[in-house]
């Protein structure tokens, strides 16, 4: 086991341990006295900061960006672009640290909900025009790995809701680690140690599994809204590890379109035979509210 896989896991155990700590205090008597029961939380933090700082100098040496295809066709708008910042969602974790997030963006206005402060709190997955499209490989690869049983919740692109995914949900999530972070997700091995990792999947939408060869263009999977998702859409990045507790983030770019900035709306190439239109699904959804 490395020292970052290590410590990754010693972070959540002290979350873990942190949380039960206040939660007996509050139900029953305290195991411990007031201050120290917050010492598995410091812990916690610090090991946090080191691995960010530490990730931070290791991106400062990345090496130029992976040219590789595009994750979808169709009509998309990028949010949480590297284009724009590095780390380009907040933190070097996960290898995270130049992911891109899109969303689907049909040309018909209202296609989309937007995001409302209070009312409706949540939507249903189908909603969304994202919610079905097929995800393609952006190169020829192997396949790492594959899951897709985690349901399709319910939208958190409201005040309450984005409140309730930040303050309670992200951080249940972060404490049982990153499958359930990253929610169903796609991890594939283009070779020269360089991964391409697909989260968030619509559940049982999985066309290959592990050990599986592919080829670039090859629909992989359905675009859903697992894990820590406010709607569906694709987070997409490229890695130098399988194991996302101890991947560091790979820059890439896409042919054709290069790193799209935030809110900056590209379209991606043609139909991919067997790939259905993107935003479209001709089978149908059930959501599985959550």
């Amino acid at each position: 086991m490395s020292v970052r896989k290590a410590a990754m896991i010693l972070s959540r155990c002290c979350w873990i341990v942190f949380v039960a700590l206040v939660l007996v205090g509050v139900f029953a008597h305290p195991v411990l006295p007031f201050g120290l029961t917050f010492v598995p939380a410091a812990v916690a933090v610090a090991v946090t900061v080191v691995l960010g700082r530490l990730s931070g100098r290791e991106v400062a040496k990345a090496g130029p960006a992976v040219e590789v295809g595009p994750p979808v066709s169709g009509r998309w708008r990028a949010l949480n672009s590297p284009a724009d910042r590095v780390p380009s969602h907040g933190v070097h974790a996960y290898g995270q640290s130049y992911a891109i997030d899109v969303v689907a963006e049909p040309e018909a206005e209202g296609s989309r909900p937007p995001f409302r402060w209070l009312w409706p709190v949540v939507r249903r997955a189908t909603d969304f025009p994202a919610f079905g499209a097929p995800l393609l490989a952006v190169a020829d690869g192997t396949v790492v790995h594959a899951s897709d049983g985690q349901r399709d919740h319910l939208s958190r692109n409201s005040g309450p809701a984005l409140a309730y995914l930040m303050l309670i949900e992200a951080s249940v999530r972060d404490m049982a680690g990153a499958h359930r972070i990253v929610g169903n997700h796609l991890v594939l091995d283009l070779g020269g140690g360089t991964y391409a990792m697909y989260a968030h999947l619509r559940r049982g939408s999985l066309r290959v599994k592990a050990g599986d060869t592919v080829r670039a263009g090859e629909q992989l999977a359905r675009c859903g809204n697992s894990g820590n998702s406010t709607e569906p859409h694709v987070h997409f990045q490229l890695m130098d590890h399988p194991d996302l507790d101890v991947a560091r983030g790979v820059p890439f770019t896409w042919r054709g379109i290069g790193v799209p900035a935030n809110g900056e709306t590209f379209v991606a190439g043609a139909d991919v035979a067997g790939a259905d239109v993107a935003g479209v699904d001709v089978a149908g959804v059930d959501v599985h509210p959550g």
